[in-house]
């Protein structure tokens, strides 16, 4: 079971969004837990006791691994004896922002493999390539920093301006890292303006918010601007001052009660939602005809004159990294690719960094099979890995991709798997610019497959009424 669905099966079994923090303070410790020269037991017994009161009421658990790791290694031994206590079917999310580009591979094998936590929290300063270890374990998941209330942190996280701040920035680039069943923000703030803000770049993210408690006066607001309209999309941890509690489990049902109202509040409100269709009524139907509409509705096919990556200008443009903020979308398209990728023999997935990574994750999560990724650049420190994640020489690779134009980004990745012993035969591309390039793979060794064709999508945008003469007659002189 992935992080997501183990998660989403404790909030439905506890009717609960409430985390705990699971970390080792004595200054925490209720008063019934005198601090005794054996601090470590008092910490375990505290632990485990919060474990007991809690495990009916709340949907995941949050230990913190610098709380454990300044206590030496007999701190990182409680936290194993800490992890085994909880409850197979609440999921952990660990803390663990301070680990770095040359520690993530292994970082990652330890927590996940080893010490079996279903989740991680990561800073996002040092861009995709500090996730991709952590995002390779398709099962797992991880919280990227969108946002904190530091007062401190105001300088940087309001830069360059207030109308357009890093903290946006942040929250747009991690769009595109993984889907939201993999990838999580976590936000710390009181203020309403923030919090809604992230929510409208990131509607299908679930947020785990945090430092809310510092200003109660506006919780409800919060809540209310966080949730989505099924009363879902937040992760809220219990205040601190809770675990000091001689009565943390009536506290912590006290507590899961008033936001409850509050989220049954939320889907009262919620009298209608959007849905969208195609409207039209096209006389020769095609397969995918409402994904080509609905790509095109949304923004993710232009006409008009642009300029490529290449220098090339072409009389369209194609943005998918819209996809993955639709949801409803996404899983329509990760859907057509599988209908191509199911009829092939492979034992692994491959994602090509770093378009196609959201995509390849999808697949592997929807097909049950396991998946790798070359790196776009070999890093000079850390374990200095071409390939990320586990494979066996002579294994079967199938290669995803976004969009295939020239072919050369996916053959210098399939060549970089071939180099590490794999076996590549397929490529499947979600959409292909023709032009012969399909013929081009075959000469190299590859067969390529694609869910649609550029003249697929523009005759069926004409036919559709979404272009109109101009642009389809452009499309076809410069094809």
């Amino acid at each position: 079971m992935n992080f997501t669905a183990k998660l989403n099966q404790a909030i439905a079994t506890n009717n609960s969004l409430l985390i705990v923090g699971l970390d080792p303070n004595p200054e925490m410790m209720p008063s019934k837990y005198p601090q005794s020269q054996d601090l470590l037991e008092d910490l375990e017994t505290w632990l485990l006791w919060v474990i007991e009161s809690t495990s009916d009421r709340v949907c995941a658990y949050k230990p913190t691994l610098g709380f454990y790791e300044a206590l030496g290694i007999a701190g990182l031994q409680l936290l194993e004896r800490v992890l085994a206590g909880i409850p197979q079917s609440i999921p952990v999310i660990l803390d663990a922002k301070h680990s770095d580009l040359n520690t993530s591979t292994v970082f990652a094998k330890a927590i996940f493999e080893q010490w079996q936590v279903d989740a991680v929290t990561l800073t996002p300063f040092a861009g995709q390539d500090h996730a991709a270890p952590f995002l390779v374990y398709t099962d797992k998941a991880v919280f990227i920093l969108a946002h904190t209330s530091n007062p401190q942190a105001e300088t940087l996280q309001r830069y360059p301006s207030f109308e357009q701040p890093f903290y946006l920035q942040v929250v747009q680039e991690a769009q595109s890292w993984a889907t939201p069943e993999q990838l999580y923000l976590e936000v710390g703030t009181t203020n309403t303006e923030v919090l809604g803000k992230i929510r409208a770049i990131a509607p299908e993210r679930t947020i785990l918010l945090r430092s809310l408690w510092s200003k109660k006066n506006n919780l409800e607001s919060l809540i209310n601007i966080g949730l989505n309209s099924m009363g879902e999309g937040l992760l809220i941890p219990i205040p601190q001052d809770f675990l000091a509690s001689n009565n943390l489990a009536t506290e912590v049902a006290n507590l899961n009660h008033k936001l409850n109202t509050y989220r049954v509040a939320k889907t009262s409100q919620a009298a209608s939602c959007d849905l969208w269709t195609p409207d039209v009524c096209l006389l020769s139907f095609h397969p995918y005809q409402s994904l080509i509409l609905e790509l095109f509705d949304i923004g993710c096919l232009l006409f008009g004159e642009y300029v490529q990556a290449s220098g090339a200008t072409f009389s369209y443009y194609i943005d998918l990294r819209k996809i993955i903020s639709n949801p409803h979308l996404f899983n329509q398209v990760l859907d057509a690719y599988g209908d191509i990728v199911k009829q092939l023999e492979f034992d692994r997935i491959a994602g090509i960094p770093y378009g196609a990574l959201p995509t390849a994750t999808g697949l592997a999560l929807n097909l049950q099979r396991p998946m790798i990724f070359p790196r776009k650049e070999v890093k000079a420190h850390g374990t200095r890995r071409l390939i990320e994640g586990n494979f066996h020489p002579g294994e079967k690779v199938v290669v995803i991709d976004d969009i295939l134009i020239s072919g050369k980004s996916v053959m210098e990745g399939a060549e970089k798997l071939k180099s590490a012993g794999l076996k590549i035969e397929d490529i499947v591309v979600f959409i292909d610019h023709e032009g012969g390039v399909k013929d081009r793979l075959k000469d190299n060794g590859y067969r390529a497959h694609s869910v649609l064709s550029i003249s697929e999508i523009t005759d069926t945008l004409y036919e559709a009424g979404r272009i109109n003469q101009e642009q389809y007659n452009s499309f076809k002189e410069n094809h």
